[in-house]
């Protein structure tokens, strides 16, 4: 990971399971140091929960603390989990989702999402509250959806990143 172009933390779980899985593999380490290291950095579902201080779903485990913040439950009057294609409200000269057809619909799968700096957003979402679905700081980036799968629209988030690496993006 040190020599990476670019590193991508991705995760599927629960919050508390998946920083202990990367603390007994030392990498909660390496992550903190590549995202300081100014390298392209992209945190995808939960891989995006674990770059703030903490979450509810696991009280008392900490997380990466890269990002200000924490994941705090949805709203239970609405299904739980989101699972499915919903909507964002890109924030104007985000790099992270530029390009991205408006609407915009992305695939979700998740009941926590982050509380931060508004500052930070780089794309909203609704699904009982407003949230951060998109994160933007520096070389820092995260989406609560999943990219690899939302069709040709995360594919034209992935170029984002993949041209934010430097790497040429191949067409299909």
């Amino acid at each position: 990971m040190r020599d990476a172009i670019g590193v991508v933390l991705p995760g599927v779980g629960h919050f508390g399971a998946c920083m202990a899985a990367l603390r007994a593999a030392r990498l909660d380490e390496l992550a903190v140091d590549a995202a300081a290291s100014g390298r392209p950095f992209l945190g995808v579902c939960i891989g995006m929960q674990m770059l703030f201080e903490g979450s509810d779903e696991a009280p008392g485990v900490e997380g990466l603390g890269i990002l200000p913040g924490r994941v705090t439950r949805l709203p239970a009057s609405v299904k739980l989990p989101q699972i499915g294609w919903n909507t964002i409200d890109p924030v104007p000269g985000s790099a992270l989702v530029a390009g991205l057809p408006d609407p915009a619909w992305l695939y979700f799968v998740h009941s926590y999402a982050p509380e931060t700096d508004d500052a930070l957003v780089a794309a909203w979402c609704e699904h009982g509250r407003r949230f951060p679905a998109a994160v933007e700081r520096d070389n820092v980036w995260a989406t609560q959806f999943h990219p690899e799968k939302s069709g040709a629209v995360g594919m034209r988030l992935l170029s984002n990143f993949v041209t934010r690496c430097g790497a040429p993006v191949q067409a299909s």
